[in-house]
């Protein structure tokens, strides 16, 4: 079933181009990021339609099956040889081209103890709010227990120091107790196109046992399973809350016939000893697992993991067999691109972490 690819004006809705002639086209979400879309279009067909390509003022969307599968802003537009070179990136790219220009959010912040989901909405509803700056993005109503904010020290917008607004959400989903987000295109009804930003706390995604990776079923090449002693520990030092001696500290180590090598863990928010020593143990643990896989190129279409039936955030089972080991493990996905052609076909190149890597607050 053939791809589509067309184009949209951002502010006023218009379709551009129904049907734009793209090459080379690949494209995928991100956990925490806007994803990303690469193509190439022919110069004949880019002179006939300059307003298709418009940077910074125009939508690209990916249709395939009647499935809205990505949609984001045209940023780059490149003469490269006999092609020109597109760049777009999703919905939350347009924040990093965004200021405070009123300070506070315009009377929305400062915030003490504030939910960072809360935040956020406040940040889309801000940048939407200002003349020529609706994108029509909706951000999902999701609530967390994580706070952001002190009376000490609140979290302000101070207008003279410029705030850039897409650094502010990179900054409220970095910490391991905060919510995830990802870019979203759909069909809403009547054939219009909705753009969102899925927001969930205390994650993206679910641990799935219906989907898998597997080398010599649906991976396609031999991924590299790297293996490093910076990552390895067998004694982990856990600070918490605190200044100088009066600071929480648990050690949790373990003799295992191997040189005694050492992982500081700082989690300057967590009061109690009993927390502090749970995630010590599971820091130890995870880092005495030696290997992890980041990348691995699949078929779309198999029924171990066709695309559609996974999701950003999502923890899969992953089994790598290749001539130098064998390894499992349950992974996240944490994005994912789509090369629609090549001499191979399609394909889906998915971006892993190891799933023990993530401490997941609890649910609001």
């Amino acid at each position: 079933m053939p791809y589509r690819y067309f184009a949209q004006h951002l502010l006023t809705g218009e379709i551009l181009a129904p049907d734009l002639p793209l090459s080379d086209v690949e494209f995928g979400p991100q956990l925490n990021g806007p994803g990303s879309m690469t193509a190439k279009l022919s110069p004949r067909f880019a002179r006939s339609l300059p307003e298709a390509v418009d940077e910074g003022n125009t939508a690209l969307y990916v249709e395939h099956g009647g499935v809205l599968r990505w949609g984001g802003i045209l940023w780059q537009a490149t003469p490269q040889d006999r092609t020109l070179s597109l760049e777009a990136a999703g919905w939350s790219s347009y924040l990093q081209r965004r200021h405070d220009v009123h300070g506070e959010l315009d009377g929305r912040g400062p915030y003490v103890h504030a939910d960072p989901c809360r935040v956020i909405r406040d940040i889309w509803a801000y940048a939407q709010s200002v003349p020529d700056g609706d994108l029509g993005v909706i951000v999902d109503p999701a609530t967390s227990t994580a706070t952001v904010g002190t009376p000490a020290e609140p979290l302000r917008f101070s207008w003279w120091e410029d705030p850039v607004l897409g650094t502010a959400v990179d900054d409220l989903v970095k910490a391991d107790d905060s919510p995830d987000y990802t870019c979203d295109t759909a069909w809403g009804p009547g054939g219009t196109i909705v753009r969102r930003l899925r927001l969930a706390y205390p994650r993206l995604g679910a641990r799935r046992t219906d989907v898998s990776f597997t080398s010599g079923i649906n991976i396609l090449d031999a991924p590299a399973v790297t293996r490093s002693a910076d990552d390895y520990a067998t004694t982990v030092i856990a600070t918490g809350a605190g200044e100088g001696r009066a600071k929480k500290r648990v050690i949790d180590s373990v003799r295992d016939g191997r040189l005694r090598l050492e992982q500081v863990l700082d989690l300057p928010d967590i009061k109690g000893t009993d927390v502090l020593a749970a995630r010590a143990r599971a820091e130890r643990v995870r880092r005495q697992t030696r290997g992890s896989v980041d990348q691995i190129r699949i078929r779309p279409d198999h029924p171990a993991a066709p695309l559609g039936a996974f999701q950003v955030g999502d923890d899969v089972p992953v089994t790598v067999h290749n001539e130098w080991t064998s390894w499992s493990g349950w992974c996240r996905i944490t994005g994912w691109t789509v090369r629609t052609g090549g001499s191979d076909g399609e394909s889906v190149t998915v971006d892993l972490a190891r799933a023990d890597g993530y401490h997941y607050g609890s649910a609001a």
